[in-house]
């Protein structure tokens, strides 16, 4: 193999595959390299923990095809402290090592036979479904931080994914919380289907996505058991959950007694504060709705040795309209902070029935994203 291109190039394919490296303790030691590879008269560059595979594509000038695996840390680190422009990739497959020149740059780094690293499934477009970008990355950012990070429950680890007609619906919920967001594919399926995606595979794509224009594919595996997201020039492969997702429809309320409609920056800002003295009392806040004339919501924490905190919302602070009997309830302050945060509203509505029912949070003018918060017990001041 001898290829030339461009440090910058190199630098951010790495950056890029370098999620998808296992770490030094993994038993086969190529899953610890990235694969450097020829590919069509361009640059390939892939890694895989087996769980998750990640592969790259860079403009090049090919003179010989050839690959070959090497540490990824030490290419990593090396291209980064190279200067920007040209280097020379020589890998020599007697040896099995890969020369790197640049400038008055000379490393010569030893590799592994790129006939052991692990195959990745290559893009196929029969069945597969196109979705715009921004939509993509919308659902991904408003749902897999609600996802566990458990791996005792493997089930709640992943993102649900339902292709049904024009939409897709993604769920994620650790137990304590749930968001659910839709968006429209470009085009619809004929056949309705289901998977769970590892919910940190799904997070590295919307990573990767960055102000990506072109529309997204995504297919399945045809033994159902992995997904793969092609994006341009990169291309992520995941391992399917095979566990069955709670039916997350039935714990969605379908009423509230009370609700309240607030300015989504003046109540997270009032989250923040709280969470000061929340995360010396077990991270609860107490948030308080009251109706009437003057509508009000309160968020107030309380530690027995930092002290106390209360933030009181009125109209003035973009509390918009507040109605039924007076509720206080308790919730985890950082699992409010994380819904809100998700949030691209100004408004958002709270409801919830009673002070041992989930609460329900909703964006004003977005009917394809909510999100349930299971109440916490207060204690009593």
């Amino acid at each position: 193999m001898k290829v030339s291109c461009l440090q910058e190039n190199l630098a951010r394919g790495l950056n890029i595959v370098s999620r998808a490296v296992a770490p030094r303790s993994a038993t086969l030691p190529v899953l610890t390299h990235v694969l450097v590879a020829t590919d069509n008269g361009r640059l390939r560059i892939a890694a895989t923990n087996l769980e998750l595979g990640i592969g790259c594509w860079i403009g090049a000038k090919v003179d010989e095809d050839g690959a070959i695996t090497v540490p990824a840390r030490t290419l990593s680190d090396l291209v980064n402290l190279l200067s920007a422009g040209q280097l020379d990739l020589e890998g020599n497959t007697r040896a099995q090592s890969l020369h790197v020149q640049s400038g008055r740059t000379d490393a010569n780094i030893k590799g592994i036979d790129a006939a052991e690293f692990p195959i990745i499934p290559s893009f196929n477009a029969e069945g597969s479904v196109q979705v715009d970008p921004k939509t993509l990355k919308k659902l991904i950012d408003q749902v897999a931080f609600a996802a566990s990070t458990d791996d005792s429950r493997p089930a709640m680890t992943g993102v649900f994914t339902r292709l049904d007609g024009d939409t897709i619906t993604m769920a994620a919920t650790d137990g304590f919380r749930l968001s659910v967001c839709s968006g429209r594919l470009i085009e619809p399926v004929t056949e309705a289907r289901s998977v769970l995606i590892p919910a940190r595979a799904i997070a590295e794509v919307g990573r990767i996505i960055g102000d990506q224009q072109d529309p997204i594919a995504i297919s399945i595996t045809p033994s159902h058991g992995q997904v793969l997201f092609h994006l341009k020039d990169v291309d992520v492969v995941a391992q399917l959950i095979d566990q069955k997702f709670p039916n997350y429809e039935f714990i969605i309320p379908k009423k509230y007694e009370t609700r309240a409609v607030v300015n989504t920056a003046e109540l997270l800002k009032a989250c923040k504060q709280a969470s000061i003295f929340a995360r010396d009392s077990a991270d609860i806040v107490r948030l308080t709705i009251s109706a009437g004339e003057a509508p009000e919501v309160a968020v107030a924490a309380r530690a027995d040795e930092t002290g106390e905190d209360i933030s009181r919302l009125g109209k003035e602070d973009g509390v918009a309209e507040a109605s039924g009997p007076t509720l206080e309830i308790g919730f985890n302050v950082r699992y409010l902070i994380d819904a809100l945060g998700a949030m691209d509203k100004p408004q958002v509505a709270i409801e919830a029935s009673s002070p041992r029912s989930a609460g329900v949070i909703r964006p004003i003018g977005d009917d394809a994203f909510l999100h349930v918060l299971m109440p916490i017990n207060l204690p009593r001041l």
